[in-house]
């Protein structure tokens, strides 16, 4: 036996950390030939066959005792050669295939050395399964992290999920296990096998897995995201275009749930692109954005708790149909945001927690690492390959699915040590303060690498305090988002509406207090799932009165959103007025819009919303300049009427907004005019086709040298009740 009885023992124990060093074909020790050794539990007989120097001899593998290791040794020859592994197994049957353990490593030192230090940009072009060639042969090479584990396997169908089959080395003191198996190929699943630090042998599943089971199996498939892509001409437009000063219109969806190809099963990515496209553009939105598509094990966390960080959900096709949903969508002239969940994780024993026996992804303190509202894990921002680790998932969706943003999810759950936490909960920093320094420093290192490897991408703060310049590039203290979504806007917004019109007088500042702050960050105007769910209802249930001024209410509520300045999100359903609350086992009550006028006169009004929000470019350039924004009337509690002007800083052109907030019409109400000459209402809300009741200045107005409200011309307007109205200089 050319093998010592130590060396023998860690092989077939499964305990040697760089199994490649032993097994496979090596130089004997003196120079005379070589020595084969081959690991195959199950095998009669193994044989060492020359795959390209067919004159070599084969060497034959003797069994090494009881176990499964065998070994040969060739003194013909003294150079390694490659060759294949011919098996005989106990039942007969014959395979023949390249050795695992004939290749050099698929990971460099630089790799490794950036991932270490946190700086891996391509970090999932290295770690996961990656389908290659490697000399003429066909088959994947497996890459985790895992430095506490002390043997990994990689197991799969390709090897009857026998931990024994192909256990990795490891590079270095990197952490990292490695390993590259020929003929396994696009579609095989696998997993890892790992005795984890507390000698535990436990199977998880690969953090970097492109592709996974259908929930609830959890098996990784392997997968190759790489794909020619057709929509050069939209990504050209995006870098070209400052995103601050367009457009953004964007509604919001969950896939599983707006539309039912039956009671159980939602159309996949390729089937909804169609129909998606469709509605989109006949209503106008210029985005959509989709609730996680990340892989998630819990259906109804929504895709909150995510445990295949790199992995379309397998529940609405593969990766490739995803892509294929991106690039219609693309070709339609419709942007693509996706919600991106950096904050937490769930505990699932198979996914990253405690992933090799220790606190491997999450702080080991629970102060630090649990979640107190969720009951799901934290993020270590502080480790620098936890931190790659989700940098470059980022950088992933935007370079392998082209998304144009990304809505990043429970920014104040990380930016706050003490975040939904008692006294004596949380550790502060090292300053003594209840700030997240790591965290905050995450969020601007993945903002800066987000912007400048993906021009034009944006990148959107779910964010409900009042942290400073969340929307402010690092180098001025920010955190270096694009944009904020607008909670106190949406809190205000909502609790004004949702009041009686005859207490509303009381409550103006309501919608007055946002332009107090509003210049302090470029926000979003969100009316989200998150306000039709959990009890809150539908927003159309939301609204005060009869079936009339319910639905009158909303529409004003929906008008008041697109003109104030910021960009606009309306989750699915709120634009036709779904009655009923949110329930994602379900689809939206389209039926609704055969029930009457009102769910379709909602419907209506949003499609025209957007289409004189794209048409007047008065009500987005400036909405982030103070030139694009003036009140022209925000005291007349006792009507509830408000009225203010946008600007397009650019041309100049002006757009007054009249909002009556209560039901009583109003004729003859002066309001001051910027400008004399006609001025045409462009839009009505309670416009006929709306369900409304058709009052208004259909024909316009003509402004009068008579100033009023600080403006040098006025004009006397008809107020209809529970509108919102739009005039422009004709």
């Amino acid at each position: 036996m050319l093998i010592t009885p130590a060396e023998l023992e860690t092989l077939v124990e499964l305990r040697h950390g760089s199994p490649h060093s032993l097994l496979g074909l090596h130089p004997l020790g003196d120079g005379s030939g070589l020595v084969g050794r081959a690991l195959v539990p199950g095998a009669q007989s193994v044989e060492f066959v020359p795959v390209h120097e067919t004159k070599l001899p084969v060497v034959k593998l003797a069994r090494v005792g009881d176990t499964d290791l065998f070994e040969g040794t060739t003194r013909s020859i003294q150079r390694v050669y490659a060759y294949d592994l011919r098996v005989k197994w106990a039942d007969g049957q014959v395979s023949q295939g390249r050795d695992p353990y004939s290749f050099w490593p698929t990971v460099g030192d630089t790799d490794l050395h950036l991932f270490n230090e946190g700086n891996h940009r391509k970090l999932y072009e290295m770690l996961g399964a990656q389908p290659r060639i490697l000399d003429g042969v066909m088959g994947t090479a497996f890459a985790v992290w895992a430095p506490n584990a002390s043997r990994v396997s990689v197991v799969g169908d390709f090897n009857r999920w026998d931990g024994r089959c192909h256990p990795m080395r490891r590079l270095g003191s990197s952490g990292v296990w490695e390993i590259f198996l020929p003929g396994v190929g696009v579609g095989a699943l696998y997993q890892f096998e790992l005795v984890d630090a507390n000698g535990l042998v436990v199977v998880k599943t690969d953090p970097f897995g492109f592709a996974f089971e259908m929930p609830p199996k959890h098996a990784a498939v392997v997968c190759d995201t790489r794909r020619p892509w057709n929509d050069e001409a939209w990504m050209r437009r995006r870098r070209d275009t400052q995103a601050l000063r367009g457009p953004m219109s964007i509604y919001e969806l969950h896939l599983g749930s707006w539309k039912k190809k039956s009671a159980t099963e939602s159309p996949g990515y390729r089937e909804v692109a169609g129909p998606l496209v469709d509605y989109i553009r006949r209503m106008g939105f210029t985005h959509v954005e989709f609730m996680p598509l990340a892989e998630h094990a819990f259906y109804p966390s929504w895709g909150y708790q995510v445990t295949g960080f790199f992995a379309p959900t397998a529940r609405y096709g593969t990766p490739d149909d995803l892509q294929y949903l991106v690039e219609v969508l693309h070709d339609a002239g419709i942007g693509v945001l996706v919600d991106w969940v950096p904050a937490h994780f769930p505990r699932d024993d198979w996914a990253l927690a405690r992933y090799d026996g220790t606190s491997l992804y999450e702080h080991e303190d629970p102060r630090q690492g649990a979640h107190q509202d969720w009951g799901t894990l934290i993020f270590n921002f502080g480790r620098h390959e936890v931190r790659n680790f989700l940098a470059s998932n980022a950088l992933y969706w935007c370079e392998r699915f082209h998304m144009d943003g990304l809505r990043v999810d429970a920014v104040a759950s990380m930016l706050y040590l003490d975040y939904s936490r008692q006294p004596g909960e949380w550790i502060p920093n090292k300053y003594g303060g209840r700030e997240n320094l790591e965290a905050v420093e995450f969020l601007r290192h993945v903002n800066h690498l987000v912007h400048t490897e993906h021009p034009g991408v944006v990148t959107i703060a779910e964010e409900s305090t009042a942290w400073p310049m969340v929307s402010r590039p690092p180098w001025l203290g920010g955190l270096g988002f694009t944009l904020k979504w607008n909670m106190g806007w949406m809190h205000d917004t909502l609790g004004y509406f949702g009041r009686d019109p005859i207490h509303r007088r009381y409550h103006q500042n309501d919608l007055t207090f946002a332009m107090l702050y509003h210049h302090q960050e470029n926000f979003v105007l969100p009316l989200s799932h998150d306000e039709v769910v959990h009890g809150k209802g539908s927003l159309r249930r939301r609204m005060p009165g009869d079936d009339w001024q319910g639905a009158a209410n909303l529409r004003c509520l929906l008008a008041y959103q697109w003109f104030f300045p910021g960009k606009k999100l309306l989750f699915m359903g709120s634009e036709f007025g779904q009655s009923a609350e949110w329930n994602a086992n379900g689809e939206l009550d389209w039926w609704l819009l055969e029930a009457g006028p009102y769910h379709a006169g909602i419907q209506r009004c949003v499609a025209d919303l957007n289409a004189v929000y794209q048409r007047e470019a008065a009500l987005w350039r400036g909405d982030f300049d103070t030139a694009g924004f003036q009140w022209v009337d925000c005291g007349d509690h006792a009507n509830s009427v408000l009225s203010f002007l946008r600007r397009d800083p650019d041309t100049g052109r002006q757009l007054l907004i009249l909002l009556n907030l209560t039901p009583n019409p109003h004729s003859g109400y002066r309001i001051g005019l910027s400008s004399g000459g006609h001025w045409a209402e462009l839009f009505n809300s309670d416009a006929a086709i709306y369900g409304g009741s058709d009052l208004g200045n259909p024909l316009g107005v003509q402004a009068e040298p008579e100033p009023a409200h600080g403006q040098p011309f006025s004009a006397l307007f008809t107020l209809p009740p529970l509108s919102a109205r739009v005039f422009g200089p004709a």
